[in-house]
């Protein structure tokens, strides 16, 4: 077969084809020499030196406002907090869907000399223009930071008159140093006894264990949608991650408002506020499995989700790649260029396709005469293919759109629960515990399921890879195909999985606080602790 045109477009997108042995040697000698990118160490080191700003704002912005507010406005600040820590992401995913949306080497290339679209599996966004433009922002937001008083007044109370001189001033001031180093020292010292106090505290740590595993599914869960959409529903990037924002964030700042609004109404117990973050929770949960109904079906691919004759088979082997229509063109199977057959099936390549010739340009370039889509049972005078995958059945837009709306539902009704839930936890830290607590519990979120959760997410989704890309110089590069069937049991199984065991401690809470309110008077969610104590010394 006449290959030349069509080898010509693919070689310039992925591997070339070595024609010698010799042609093989200098290739691999030269990718030997050619040394590996260390800008992935300016990204980590970038990453943890905000993460060291970041990770303080929480457990003492959190302190600050307990310490300085009522106590029964105090689940309304949270939620107003939290509410705002939603709406950071929400800008930042429309940020990134418009970086998506650009070619990674912007400015560098033509657009017009580009043959894939956002859509293709090959394509890389501009994700190095979100970083420059949030490093900016945060810069411009920690300012105000600086010029935040050491101290406020309780709210409520009114401020002493100050009617020291400035002679017992400097005093108060020497004092105030005193107090401050006394502080860190007793904070320094009694480190280990904070730390076992909290140990012993069965509800601290039982709502620690019920974080991680629900922390566990959802950061996998957010750090996949985007290639879960693109893979079931042929979203491109851009577009997955604008929908993402757009449906599941806006929906979280109302709940969490919501549920912040209601604990300032309503004088609840711990007891009562633990039962609403459960049920609540456990309806989101239940509902959640709906979203296993919600599938489509994709463009077939030949070679991988069908044979080259139509019938439905996956294979995760190379060599169902090769079949009698293409078995003479001594193709590449490590090639990536998909391309659409007037037959509706996707081929690898246009080499795999059978097609003999070419016609065309850029993104307009067609190939003809394509022996494969023939071999399909299609009967039609002209045999051809055109760029990109095949468009998926006509289902898929409806089932996204019921996909994104079950995910808006879920959202908001968990986020309904998010604020009892976390109330529970601060109410029941001591108040000299509440900064240090807050911190081990957000230190325990991160580290226990904020980093190994997409590890462990992304390996078992590997699994499930098709058809892998190759790099320039032979190794394993990005997956290009899954088994899309596979791939939604595992992204929606596993979360299940770790949220349906978080319901054991969150049992044990309830059943904890239950055994606590019989053997006590109630205790008020907006009671801080060291009027509980007050109290119950009054009674007796």
């Amino acid at each position: 077969m006449a290959q030349i045109p069509v080898l010509a477009h693919f070689r310039l997108l992925e591997v070339p084809v070595i024609p010698s042995l010799d042609g093989q040697s200098r290739c691999k000698r030269k990718c030997e020499n050619v040394p590996g990118s260390l800008l992935w160490i300016v990204v980590m080191v970038g990453n943890i030196v905000r993460g060291m700003g970041e990770t303080p704002i929480m457990p003492l912005g959190i302190s600050y406002l307990e310490d300085f507010s009522k106590a029964e406005n105090s689940p309304f600040y949270l939620a107003c907090l939290h509410t705002a820590t939603v709406i950071g992401p929400f800008l930042g995913l429309l940020l990134a869907s418009f970086c998506a949306e650009l070619f990674v080497d912007i400015g560098s290339v033509v657009a017009d000399e580009i043959t894939i679209t956002a859509t293709d599996a090959r394509w890389v966004g501009a994700w190095w223009l979100g970083i420059l433009i949030c490093a900016l922002l945060n810069l411009l937001v920690a300012l105000p930071f600086w010029f935040l008083p050491k101290s406020l007044v309780k709210e409520g109370e009114t401020n002493e008159p100050e009617e020291t001189s400035e002679k017992s001033a400097t005093p108060l001031q020497e004092n105030d140093k005193n107090e401050a180093k006394q502080t860190m020292y007793e904070i320094a010292k009694d480190f280990i006894p904070f730390l076992k106090a909290l140990f012993h505290n069965p509800v601290y740590m039982l709502f620690i264990c019920i974080t991680v595993l629900q922390f566990s599914a959802f950061d996998g869960m957010i750090s996949f949608m985007p290639k879960y959409l693109e893979q079931q529903f042929g979203k491109s990037a851009s577009d997955a991650i604008f929908l993402i924002g757009v449906y599941n964030l806006p929906v979280l700042c109302v709940g969490y408002f919501s549920g912040g609004l209601f604990m300032k109404k309503f004088k609840i117990n711990l007891y009562q506020a633990a039962n609403i973050a459960f049920w609540v929770s456990l309806l989101e949960y239940l509902l959640y499995f709906a979203a296993y109904w919600t599938v489509c079906d994709t463009s077939p691919v030949a070679g991988l989700t069908v044979s080259y004759q139509g019938i439905d088979q996956v294979s995760y082997a190379e060599n169902t790649l090769l079949a009698s229509c293409n078995m003479d063109c001594d193709c590449p199977l490590k090639i990536w260029d998909p391309v659409c057959g007037n037959n509706g099936i996707t081929y690898v390549s246009p080499c795999l396709a059978g097609c003999k010739s070419s016609r065309g340009a850029g993104r307009s370039l067609v190939f003809e005469n394509c022996t494969c889509v023939a071999a399909s049972g299609f009967s039609s005078p002209n045999i051809s293919a055109t760029l990109g995958r095949c468009d998926g059945h006509e289902s898929c837009d409806k089932m996204l759109h019921y996909f994104l709306i079950l995910t808006l539902v879920c959202s908001f009704i968990f986020s309904l629960a998010a604020m009892p839930g976390y109330m529970v936890l601060i109410r029941s830290l001591k108040p000299e515990q509440k900064s240090f607590g807050v911190g081990i519990h957000g230190l325990a979120s991160r580290v226990f399921a904020g980093i190994p959760s997409p590890i462990y997410f992304g390996a078992l989704i590997d699994t499930t890879c098709l058809k892998w890309g190759s790099m320039t110089c032979g190794g394993e590069g990005a997956c290009r195909m899954y088994d899309i069937v596979t791939y939604r049991w595992l992204y929606l199984g596993l979360p299940a999985v770790l949220r349906g065991v978080s319901y054991i401690p969150s049992t044990l809470v309830l059943l904890t606080l239950k055994k606590k309110l019989k053997s006590e008077k109630p205790v008020l969610l907006n009671e801080p602790i060291e009027m509980q104590d007050k109290r119950q010394e009054a009674v007796k």
